[in-house]
């Protein structure tokens, strides 16, 4: 136990929660101050707001203007627009004077990175500014420096110098700011004191927030962004901790995940780590970063956040906790005894719910990554080929691949002809029943389902004395993944290391919501270190559609599983693709461009590819892509590897060839097509 969680709790409440969170079991949003943008103010004692950024360059007074309208009739209550220099700081004026012009009062924000210029200026004219405390008062040069107590203490002096200009004209004015740091473009002061840590990322913003502080400025809002959802949450963690811990004001967060990407798993990346923290009562403000129109992106932060509109009236009791037997703040996987292919060092497994899909016919298993070939009479796999079939109450008619264990209730096991290579699901009562009369279990592996309220201290000793069990755990309460997170820690705590599975049964939800969900309700615990294994299952309201409808159903839930353990880094069986979501400063198409590798790429497992659109989202935004490829210039690329520049100034044209030869070079290229047998 870290003594800073001992000190922690303290207080009269009837949960002593961690400082990072108001209650790690009860919904409640953080307190906050106000902060005053526009007519539209920020903070715990308003809604949470939705915001997203322009793409169109700044300069086109006409087409921000447009783009702006569709942003806020899709949604958007603050618009970002990028203010590189002087000169498009200047045109921010046009472009409010056309908006208000037209009847639009939504505050608009200038999003500011090497300029202090420009953000002089723009905070004159806007109700926001956005500052990178990584790059405002210092260019990046990727080295190290040793620095005393009293260098270190001069530069701070020098950045107060460059800064409080700003400060004092948005008093002023009565501009409102946020210090925003990205993981990605730390300064070379902070890497070289704090390294690239989410303790980094947060001593970035406290340098600034205490200049604004002692200049009596409180209308800010902070951000920790990172493209890795698990830096992202301990970093906002740790940012709440140690405003807590100074006494400096509980300002207002603007959450997102950077360069989340697009389609399906750039929602999934965004969920995990926005809705990991909209759990626990952080954020009032949210944008999804995804590499589509932004018009796009309002919808998908509005569905997350929508969510906990009734949570508190809704959310059943969850056991009060008194102390954390892990660290918020620094990833570490629960420790488990290896059952099977479970726990231990093994990766998280996948397994697909069929149990009311009927399994006779061999193609059914093609949604789940098995596919059957009759010519050769061989089974093949995928790279998001299932691990384990869920049938429940029927059978598969036929014989499943090597590499694929069926999983039948308990009550079809006990009478199947095949005792061993199937394997059981048992209740609670039928798993002591089973205990009690010492016959009926499975002699390597048996699943069994349990919640919170089941894990008394008969099913605890059960648990510590068998070897061979893997839990499935699962939940009613709308407040699901704080009470699968308490179910958990309880299991920490009676010291039980078996390997447990989350299961979530999402009914009647959207399709749309579905990823959002289930990426907060399982990322949330993977991001802790807890999860042995996901199992999905969803129902669609009227009808299904039939079994062509189920096999795609089954399909997108499958992936989704995989997307989830890939998005938290926790098994990466696919390419993972850190593209931002373009901006006025971005020097080409950024959605073409991303299709273009991502059909050239997306047969590769495990290789992450940055795709930045300019050099501000460069090398350090995509801080631990293997390849990068950052337009430089009109036209002109530059590759990298890792976050160093392999080749510079390509043409556009020849760019995405380029980036293949440099992966083929490091013998990481196969050709597609390519399957892996089973």
């Amino acid at each position: 136990m870290l003594d800073f969680l001992t000190n922690a709790f303290t207080s009269q409440d009837a949960e002593a929660p961690a400082l990072y969170a108001p209650s790690l079991t009860d919904y409640r949003r953080r307190k906050t101050i106000t902060v005053n943008i526009g007519d539209v103010p920020m903070g715990s004692d308003y809604p949470i707001r939705v915001q997203s950024m322009t793409t169109i360059d700044t300069m086109d007074t006409k087409g921000s203007v447009e783009q702006s309208i569709r942003m806020i009739e899709a949604g958007c209550e603050y618009v970002r627009i990028t203010a590189p220099s002087v000169k498009e700081a200047q045109n921010l004026e046009n472009i409010r004077k056309e908006l208000r012009a037209r009847g639009y009062t939504t505050p608009l924000v200038a999003d500011i990175h090497f300029t202090p210029n420009a953000a002089e200026l723009a905070a004159r004219v806007v109700e926001k500014v956005r500052i990178n405390p990584g790059n405002y008062a210092d260019r990046k040069r990727f080295e190290h420096i040793d620095y005393t107590e009293a260098s270190y203490a001069a530069e701070l002096e020098r950045i107060r110098e460059k800064f409080l200009p700003l400060i004092r004209i948005c008093k002023e004015y009565g501009t409102a700011m946020r210090i925003g740091t990205n993981h990605g473009s730390l300064s070379d002061r902070i890497l070289s004191r704090y390294g690239d840590t989410p303790i980094g990322m947060v001593e970035s913003a406290l340098e600034f927030l205490r200049i604004c502080e002692e200049e009596n400025y409180y209308n800010t809002v902070l951000s920790m962004k990172s493209s890795n959802p698990q830096v992202m949450v301990q970093a906002y963690r740790l940012l709440v901790q140690r405003l807590g811990e100074e006494g400096l004001k509980p300002y207002p967060l603007h959450l997102g995940v950077t360069e989340a990407g697009e389609a399906e798993d750039g929602r999934i990346k965004s969920a995990l780590g926005i809705g990991t923290l909209l759990e626990d009562g952080l954020g009032d403000t949210v944008r999804v970063s995804l590499t589509e129109d932004p018009e796009f992106e309002a919808p998908v932060a509005k569905a997350l956040i929508d969510r906990y509109t009734h949570r508190a009236e809704t959310a059943k009791p969850i056991p009060a906790l008194t102390e954390l037997p892990y660290d918020p703040f620094t990833y570490a996987r629960r420790q488990t005894q290896e059952v099977a292919n479970f726990g231990g060092s093994n990766v998280p497994r996948v397994l697909a719910d069929y149990s009311q899909t009927p399994v006779q016919e061999v193609d059914v298993l093609k949604a789940v990554g098995h596919f059957y070939l009759p010519l050769p009479d061989k089974w093949r796999m995928n790279d998001l080929g299932a691990d384990y079939l869920y049938t429940g109450a029927q059978t598969a008619g036929f014989m499943l691949p090597n590499g694929l264990k069926e999983i039948v209730d308990y009550s079809i096991w006990r009478s199947h002809p095949d005792l061993l290579n199937v394997l059981p699901m048992l209740t609670v009562d039928q798993y002591l029943l089973a205990r009690q009369q010492q016959q009926g279990l499975h002699i390597r592996l048996n699943f069994v389902r349990f919640t919170l309220a089941d894990l008394t201290d008969e099913l605890a000793a059960a648990f510590k004395n068998d070897r061979n069990i893997v839990g499935v755990v699962f939940t009613d309460n709308s407040h699901a993944m704080p009470e699968l997170r308490r179910l958990f820690v309880e299991l920490v705590n009676r010291e039980l290391t078996l390997p447990v599975v989350v299961q979530r049964r999402y009914t009647d939800l959207p399709t749309a919501e579905l990823p959002l969900y289930a990426a907060t309700d399982v990322g949330g615990l993977l991001i802790d270190g807890f999860g042995d294994g996901i199992l999905l299952e969803a129902t669609r309201p009227g009808p299904s559609g039939g079994p062509a409808a189920d096999l795609e159903e089954q399909k997108q839930l499958n992936g989704l599983a995989f997307g989830i353990l890939q998005a938290a880094r926790t098994r990466i069986t696919k390419t993972e693709y850190i593209s931002c979501p373009s901006c006025g400063r971005t020097l080409f198409d950024l959605q073409e461009t991303t299709a273009q590798i991502r059909q050239r790429t997306e047969h590769l497992k495990g290789v992450k590819i940055g795709i930045m659109g300019c050099i501000v989202n460069g090398p350090g935004e995509m801080a631990d892509a293997d390849y990068g490829y950052v337009g430089i210039g009109r036209d002109k690329i530059a590759l990298y590897r890792g976050q160093q520049v392999i080749k510079k100034s390509v043409p556009a044209a020849n760019a995405v060839d380029e980036l293949i030869e440099l992966i083929r070079e490091d013998n990481r290229w196969i050709e597609p097509g390519i399957e892996v047998d089973e």
